[in-house]
């Protein structure tokens, strides 16, 4: 999670609200990192989840991501809940909850579906706290809430 944190911290450079991620393979090695690039790229899909999913897919030459485990910093939306599905990850840890747009469990529980053809193991409130604060700390900030 501390590596995920890293990567939300960089996204503030670009303005883009701080979530980060990485994806491990079964070693424990690091395949793909990502942080939200929607603001940088003017590009409505560049979540941290996705940017990390291309990533570890480019890496091993396969989109199937079995054995892998994606940790975010942020609990994923609907849309990161389907590239997780459709890449089939495996196992998804992630610290804060997102109330107002969470598919693993708050809003939607888009990845543990019965219904659907994959299911993910989910591992919530990892490093919560740090997760939480460097979202309340970038929406707090007079300035960034004036231009959203």
């Amino acid at each position: 999670m501390l590596l995920a944190l890293a990567e939300a911290r960089a996204a503030l450079a670009s303005d883009d609200v701080p979530v980060g991620a990485v994806i491990v393979d079964a070693a424990g090695y690091v395949i793909g990192r990502g942080r939200n690039e929607r603001e940088l790229h003017q590009d409505p899909t560049l979540h941290a989840e996705v940017v990390a999913i291309r990533q570890a897919a480019a890496h091993t030459g396969d989109w199937h991501l079995i054995g892998c485990t994606l940790i975010v910093t942020l609990e994923p939306c609907v849309m990161c809940a389907g590239a997780i599905l459709a890449a089939r990850v495996p196992t998804v840890v992630f610290g804060a909850w997102d109330e107002k747009a969470g598919a693993a469990g708050s809003v939607y529980d888009v990845l543990r579906d019965r219904r659907l053809n994959h299911r993910v193991e989910v591992f919530a409130d990892v490093n919560a706290h740090a997760c939480s604060e460097i979202l309340r700390e970038f929406f707090n900030d007079p300035a960034r809430r004036a231009s959203r």
